[in-house]
């Protein structure tokens, strides 16, 4: 029997993420969000990712007060983040206690639901989040890094989630970053998965490669009970499906998401006009919102195909772009086949940049690459070649444990560094992850607060002044 689909919207996240490279304001959610929160969605995926990072660098906002703000308005339905296993929202492996302690946080400050998930589908990485989650009466939604190639197969992902259910996730998600899920093979994971694992599935797609909305109804005919779309203006190119038309389809079927397209029209509405102004600043851009059939190919996310492109432009190598992404996928084989997702992708594809560049393979290597290769992100989904692992990193010795087990605690140690510059408890976690980044903000943060203190006994002076005029 046939269930009513849920839908998780993700404008406030994913969506402006992979559009306009998460500069999407949170003044220009606010006026939205009460509305938003009327419609009757499973979930609104509001933090996470990289929406922490581009608050502190490039938006001059404090990523907690954007989701405490986002609580405030949205009353009845749950809030969602992506969370990356032990790298958290940053580019290392970070000790248990940060992470434990990031997951409180998350969760006190007004999250409902955390998608958890590694780049290496090393469940190992994702133990101490799902344990913290757990303990803080969060929701497990524990995550598929999607991709294909010969070891990935149908009985590959079913057992991962099977691992993932015992490991204590509520629900599991098909998280496929790079709009690689064809339709029937969406249709045939689901089948596969579902057969041995007894919790609800979400999945998740890029419409990069032209596909998603197809792979997402055959998904719901296997079974999926959570769909991710993104409101039509905010979707389709690098970002999700479109809402609006996927819950048409489904009306009057047994799917019915029960979703109103009136009111969902009034958020397209809104959103519209916010993304002619991104199209006017030149925010976005035109080429994004275009189907990228190589991404099939190649296997190379929309985030990591713009992120070559801007490397070998900078290198005034544009001319190169065809070999390196024929490069990606031999990079990729050497390093153990690695899901091409954060921060795996950015990894192998600034060492096929370098690759390609040097004329030589690996003449020059990047301290991430190396390491993936010594272990320093955890196993990788094929062993890698010793002789190649000897390359890379020489007599260093590989790590074959998990590797936040290497890391001492370090919330204490990051506390006292910023002592002076505490505002609030959370800052020790926004400079644990972004140090100079958080500091730079701290600076902005208090040097604002004194020119608004300043401003306003300026304007009680003059208040003074005023009231010994009348008498």
């Amino acid at each position: 029997m046939a269930n009513k689909v849920k839908i998780t919207e993700t404008v406030l996240r994913d969506s402006h993420q992979s559009l306009i490279a998460t500069r999407m304001t949170t003044e220009e959610m606010k006026p939205i969000l009460t509305k938003m929160d009327e419609i009757g969605y499973h979930a609104l995926e509001a933090w996470g990712g990289a929406t922490f990072d581009a608050c502190l660098r490039f938006l001059n906002e404090d990523p907690w007060q954007r989701l405490r703000t986002i609580r405030d308005s949205v009353k009845k339905t749950k809030l969602q983040m992506l969370f990356r296993g032990q790298n958290i929202l940053g580019y290392r492996h970070y000790a248990d206690d940060v992470v434990e302690y990031f997951v409180q946080k998350s969760i006190s400050n007004g999250i409902d639901i955390i998608r958890i998930f590694d780049a290496l589908n090393d469940p190992r990485n994702l133990k101490t989040a799902i344990d913290a989650t757990k303990k803080e009466k969060g929701h497990v939604q524990a995550a598929i890094s999607y991709t294909t190639g010969t070891i990935f197969t149908n009985e590959y992902f079913a057992k991962y989630a099977k691992t993932l259910e015992e490991m204590g996730a509520d629900s599991i998600c098909i998280k496929d970053m790079a709009g690689l899920l064809k339709p029937y093979d969406a249709y045939d994971l689901v089948t596969a998965i579902k057969s041995i694992c007894k919790l609800p599935i979400e999945l998740h797609t890029h419409y990069t490669s032209g596909l998603a909305s197809m792979t997402v109804l055959k998904a719901i005919e296997a079974g999926v009970e959570i769909i991710d779309t993104a409101i039509s203006p905010m979707a389709m190119g690098t970002s999700q499906p479109p809402t609006e038309p996927i819950v048409a389809t489904l009306q009057d079927t047994p799917f019915d998401t029960g979703l109103d397209l009136e009111k969902l029209d009034e958020i397209s509405t809104y959103f519209s006009v916010l993304k002619d102004k991104y199209l006017a600043s030149g925010l976005l851009d035109p080429k994004v919102m275009q189907v990228d059939v190589n991404a099939l190919m190649y296997q190379v996310p929309g985030g990591m195909l713009s992120n070559l492109v801007s490397q070998l432009k900078q290198a005034g190598k544009s001319d190169k772009l065809l070999e390196v992404l024929q490069e990606v996928p031999r990079v990729r084989a050497d390093a153990g086949y690695p899901p091409l997702v954060t921060p795996s992708s950015q990894i192998v594809g600034t060492q096929a940049v370098f690759n390609v560049l040097t004329g030589e393979r690996y003449k020059s290597v990047t301290k991430e690459f190396k390491g993936v290769v010594k272990g320093e992100y955890g196993k990788t989904p094929v062993p890698i070649d010793p002789a190649f692992t000897k390359l890379i990193i020489g007599d260093e010795i590989p790590i074959t444990g998990r590797p936040a087990d290497a890391i001492k605690p370090e919330l204490e140690t990051l506390r006292a560094k910023i002592a002076d510059k505490m505002e609030q408890d959370e800052d020790v976690l926004s400079y644990a992850l972004f140090d100079q980044v958080a500091l730079k903000f701290f600076e902005k943060r208090s040097e604002g607060k004194r020119i608004a203190g300043a401003l306003a006994a300026n304007s009680e002076a003059k208040y003074h002044v005023n009231i010994r005029e009348i008498k």
